[in-house]
């Protein structure tokens, strides 16, 4: 028998006792050897609950039992997250994960304690919530050179997004409605900026390409400030607005990462995908493209993922599954100012003429784009492609000629 300790009893912890329990019999056919859940580590009480006497509110039991083979933590946050998997690794326990946070922050450690110590790390439902992706990168595309991965990582800001395109929403008003349908929370700070999304592609660039990647490496911009003209400019342009988070391989070794809104064409597998979904695209040498597509959060959709690595870790205990990364190195992520990008830009002004033609002598050729009720005191355009420091330095410039920054918004033609 191998015995299983839950930390966290929230929206996945419960989860996963409903999945484990609801679809036992599948679950340990396909792990092969008998497996219960012996601790439930929370400090509330649950006495509605018929697995109501495996509740604890210590640490101690499940750290000092040598019966428990497989850790769940599903607390999320990093304290005091960080502490009690590090202690399980550190004496043989394996860990299942769904804490982004404590991958993006101590992933490499971790998988290094794991492997001095015969244990596994498996953190699937780190990214993609119940969306496989982790597993493919690291087996079945593991043929391929990855080149590239590109997606919407959060389920909140992409429904925002959806209804500020479908249905003419300004931001306030869809972050409201996430929020009272529960899909964003009462302080929504890590999902509209960015930082969630981050999170996820640190992880995906870690596996990816081998080495640790921090948040605080990689420039990150969340969608407080798109508007609804943001929005149609997009559409007039031929694309939609998207939070991307992209991570690519550089001919040096080295990687460019970055979180920002995002132009994107109508033509783009990524531009279809609407509401709480995320979509991944994953672009290897051999394979091309391929796009992971589902719900990237929600109590079950999480959960799947979550049981499905305790049925992994059950079956290779005392061997190791190779999931692993090296530790950050300076220098490693580019600076993001030195990569090169395009930039849509609107800018404030009384002489539409004379603004697109100080835009051509900074940048270099712009294109202009127009909707059919732009304001008649802006001039809106598409830069040519430039490294990223010298598009800033263009757009101070062009601020210097008493032209105001309204807003400017990266364009990726190649997703």
């Amino acid at each position: 028998m191998v015995y299983i300790a839950v930390l966290g009893h929230g929206v996945v912890g419960s989860g996963v006792l409903e999945v484990f329990y609801k679809n036992n019999k599948s679950i340990l056919s396909k792990a092969g050897i008998d497996m219960d859940i012996k601790y439930i580590l929370d400090l509330r009480d649950f006495p509605e609950l018929p697995y109501a006497e495996k509740f604890v509110k210590s640490f101690d039991p499940i750290i000092n039992d040598p019966e428990v083979k497989i850790v769940v933590e599903v607390m999320g946050g990093l304290d005091p997250s960080y502490d009690y998997v590090k202690r399980c690794l550190l004496s043989g326990k394996s860990v299942v994960t769904s804490n982004k946070a404590l991958v993006a922050a101590y992933g490499a450690e971790l998988l290094e304690i794991a492997k001095n110590n015969n244990a596994n790390f498996l953190f699937e439902a780190s990214v993609g919530g119940g969306i496989p992706i982790l597993r493919p990168i690291s087996q079945c595309l593991a043929a391929n050179e990855i080149r590239e991965i590109s997606g919407i990582l959060n389920g909140t800001t992409n429904f925002i997004l959806t209804k500020m395109i479908s249905e003419g929403m300004a931001f306030d008003e869809a972050l409201a409605l996430a929020q009272k349908l529960g899909y964003a929370e009462r302080n929504p700070a890590a999902d509209v900026e960015g930082m969630d999304a981050c999170r996820k592609i640190c992880i995906l660039a870690s596996l990816a390409f081998g080495r640790h990647v921090y948040p605080e490496d990689v420039h990150t911009e969340g969608i407080t400030s798109l508007t609804l003209q943001d929005v149609k400019y997009a559409s007039a342009w031929g694309g939609v607005i998207k939070l991307i988070g992209r991570v690519r391989k550089l001919d040096d070794g080295h990687i460019a990462a970055i979180v920002c809104p995002a132009f994107i064409e109508k033509s783009s597998q990524l531009a279809g995908i609407d509401d709480v979904f995320n979509g991944i695209m994953v672009r290897g040498d051999a394979i091309g493209d391929v796009v992971f597509y589902g719900r990237g959060a929600g109590k079950l959709p999480t959960a799947s993922a979550v049981v499905a690595d305790i049925i992994d870790e059950a079956k290779h205990l005392g061997a190791r599954k190779y999931v692993y990364w090296l530790p950050a190195e300076d220098g490693y992520v580019c600076d993001y100012l030195k990569a090169s990008s395009v930039f849509f830009v609107r800018v404030g002004t009384q002489d539409k003429a004379a603004a697109l033609k100080s835009a051509d002598s900074l940048f270099g050729k712009v294109t202009e784009v127009v909707c059919p009720d732009m304001p008649k005191n802006e001039a809106a355009f598409i830069t040519p492609e430039l490294p990223e420091g010298e598009l800033e330095r263009a757009l101070a410039s062009l601020s210097s000629l008493d032209f105001s920054i309204i807003s400017k918004i990266r364009v990726l033609s190649d997703l």
